[in-house]
């Protein structure tokens, strides 16, 4: 059972490991958001920088839980990803002395290929989504005895990306909503256990990628399409199974949006923030830009900007 209780045990296992990243509070109106369908945004809204954490995204915590929780052979760890987790692993292997293999897919970053590299992994690179990544990664599994950590199906996974809500609470505790993108679900489950329905948590996806949406209107988790700017971080076949009855119970609804509107959300980050996004991270932000999320009259709304692994090409 992923819970309050658990993520909060976590909390003290990983925290000489990792960065309690900052929030930043900025004005709907710098954003253009005082007219048109989002003119009800009043109150500031809350970012949580995770972009600014141990390897570029909020993977760090959940890797430092699966190495600090689980027993590692001597054989190592492997892990499959679209490239933040495979980083993260890296990076938590390299402070804690254990041999890493990641596997990931042709369509990474090379930003993020660059960092795997960057902490002395062995990297391997092929297959053309995170599903041949996984698939080669559990091969390894079999031949090697290395312990795999999930990028989001994993309970440990889950726990230590619950930590962020446990730091985002304290920081900005009168929340009324938190924006979360979504790829296997890793993060949001973490983040929905630890409010348990005290926040709207929303889930937002790539109309390209629709795993959660497509998932709780099947009432499981099933195949979706695996097509977007963001399909290096949001884009698995499908979410996790231990997320699932977490985002049955404590997320409210999916917000889709469209690889345009991930671009302008970029953008707009960085023109009004300075903060640098990924695409799967800006996917957040932009349910709000596009309209695809629309809160009520003086609601606060939270976002999360999770990853900033990504060429800075976009900023001008």
């Amino acid at each position: 059972m992923i819970d309050r209780a658990r993520i909060e045990a976590t909390w003290p296992v990983i925290r000489p490991y990792v960065r309690v990243t900052p929030v930043v509070e900025a004005s709907g109106p710098d954003f253009g958001l005082a007219s048109g369908p989002l003119r009800s945004v009043r109150a500031p809204l809350v970012f949580k920088l995770e972009q600014l954490q141990h390897s570029g995204s909020f993977k760090a915590r959940g890797a430092f839980a699966n190495l600090l929780l689980r027993k590692v052979p001597a054989a190592g760890v492997v892990a499959a990803s679209g490239g933040n987790h495979g980083a993260a692993v890296a990076y938590a292997a390299m402070r804690l002395g254990v041999r890493a293999r990641i596997f990931v897919p042709t369509v990474s970053s090379p930003a993020k290929i660059a960092r795997i590299r960057g902490y002395g992994a062995d990297l391997v690179v092929g297959g053309d989504r995170y599903a041949d990544a996984l698939a080669a990664s559990e091969e390894w599994v079999r031949e090697s005895g290395a312990l795999p950590v999930h990028a989001f199906d994993q309970e440990e996974t889950l726990l230590g990306q619950g930590t962020l809500g446990r730091e985002l609470m304290a920081q900005a505790p009168d929340l009324d909503s938190l924006l979360v993108a979504v790829g296997g679900g890793g993060l949001i489950g973490g983040i929905a256990a630890w409010y348990a329905g005290d926040v709207r948590v929303v889930a937002v996806e790539p109309e390209g990628a629709p795993t959660l949406f497509k998932a709780l209107a099947a009432g499981r988790p099933v195949d979706a399409e695996t097509g977007s700017i963001a399909a290096d971080s949001l884009a698995p076949r499908r979410v996790g199974t231990l997320m699932f009855p977490i985002a049955q119970a404590h997320v409210e609804r999916v917000a889709l949006v469209t690889d345009d509107a991930i671009r302008r959300a970029q953008a707009a980050l960085w023109d009004v923030l300075r903060v640098v996004a990924e695409p799967g991270a800006a996917a957040s932000f932009a349910a709000l830009l596009s309209g695809a999320y629309q809160p009520a009259a003086g609601e606060r709304v939270g976002v999360v900007v999770s990853g900033s692994n990504t060429p800075v090409d976009f900023a001008r």
